[in-house]
């Protein structure tokens, strides 16, 4: 079975970079650009893994990833947040509803590390 990742970012050209950057993993890349698309991917494109920035236009991050928390269709997929927003607040808001926060710009060493621990078990990355 090949990994879904939804990744949601209203920055195209990131999109892009880190779509390029984890190719060779072999994943399968939903994208969303706004709060509102997040939440239909998640119900309809039933990914394994969720990269969720938090400054997003409709609904906000942190706002789609409470909701996700709160549905039993979504609630266990794990959520990586990526934002510009480091604050101490804005991180202990994200612990609450995800398993990893990454700063941006991002690490994406750590973030592709990241993304194979959370991976669920049985799912082939190559």
């Amino acid at each position: 079975m090949v990994p879904r990742i939804l990744m949601v970012d209203d920055e195209n050209d990131f999109v892009e970079l880190v779509k390029f950057r984890l190719a060779h993993l072999g994943c399968e890349f939903l994208v969303a650009n706004d709060g509102v698309q997040a939440l239909n991917q998640a119900r309809e494109g039933k990914p394994d893994l969720i990269l969720l920035d938090i400054l997003l236009p409709d609904l906000d991050g942190l706002s789609v990833g409470e909701i996700l928390r709160r549905q039993p269709a979504t609630k266990k997929i794990p959520i990586i947040f990526m934002s510009a927003l480091s604050s101490a607040v804005t991180k202990r808001t994200a612990a609450l509803q995800a398993e990893d926060f990454s700063t941006k710009p991002l690490d994406l060493n750590r973030l592709e590390k990241r993304i194979l621990e959370l991976l669920p078990t049985g799912i082939a990355v190559h």
